[in-house]
């Protein structure tokens, strides 16, 4: 906990939010095909791992949580927790999902996430459900054991080592993607990476004017072992449970790594 005052936490978090998304939309864009057979995460997705087609009911509540958030929609999400957590989520999972919005949608909207959550579990609780609290995270890296954990991670997650101009020209926001985004939140193994990748990708579908970074993210949701027709029933969900705008954009993404026909 630091000094500075709720306005300045709320404008460094804003901007460095900002920074942080532009980033790893750059990151994402440079990184190369990916290639068969590469490692996956040590945590089990929540689905078997033989050419699924459908989504579980989890992993179907996570796009309306995050995609709510994300945008600040605090009565929806409120309803979108209580639907995930019926589905079956931890209190847990929501929690390292709407951390995790911090990086995409900035750390007010994350905190106030985060707030609703506290509320909805509390609600619950005096309807007599207790939701489980899940699994907690793994030991996470410190000092250089972290940025050697956050770059075998940034791989992992892109298939191959990403490199570019933009960090040749900002070195410090290629060492603060692998330690913090990649190191920090990615070793955090209580949420496997597919979740992760469903929750970026209805963050910013929902959003307007990161078409690039969507795109990214759904080839990276591709490469993590997530197949085009889950994918294709993930828009159908945020049609049926967010919006049109939203499913549309996500449909677009995927049209242009897999279309629909083939």
């Amino acid at each position: 906990m630091n000094n500075t005052s709720p306005a300045d936490r709320s404008t460094s978090g804003q901007a460095g939010a900002a920074l942080l998304s532009t980033a790893l939309a750059a990151l994402l864009a440079l990184a190369p095909a990916a290639p068969a057979g590469a490692a996956q995460p040590e945590k089990a997705p929540m689905q078997t791992d033989i050419a699924p087609s459908r989504l579980s009911a989890k992993q179907q509540a996570i796009g309306p949580i995050a995609a709510f958030a994300s945008t600040g929609d605090l009565v929806r999400l409120a309803s979108a927790l209580d639907s995930g957590l019926d589905a079956g989520l931890s209190v847990g999972d929501c929690k390292e999902i709407l951390v995790q919005m911090y990086a995409y949608a900035g750390f007010p909207r994350s905190l106030n996430a985060l707030g609703v959550l506290m509320k909805t579990v509390d609600t619950r609780k005096r309807r007599g459900i207790n939701d489980p609290e899940g699994d907690g995270p793994g030991p996470v890296p410190v000092g250089d054991a972290l940025l050697a954990a956050g770059t075998a991670n940034q791989t992992k997650l892109t298939g191959a080592p990403v490199k570019g101009p933009v960090f040749d020209f900002a070195p410090a926001i290629d060492q603060y993607l692998k330690t913090h985004l990649f190191g920090d939140i990615f070793a955090r193994n209580n949420l496997d990476w597919q979740s992760r990748e469903l929750a970026t990708v209805a963050a910013l579908a929902a959003m307007n004017g990161v078409e690039p970074q969507l795109l990214s993210h759904v080839r990276v949701s591709l490469y993590q072992g997530l197949t085009p027709p889950q994918l294709r029933q993930f828009a159908d969900v945020l049609a049926e449970r967010v919006g049109h705008e939203a499913a549309a954009r996500a449909r677009a993404a995927l049209d242009q790594l897999s279309p629909a026909n083939q």
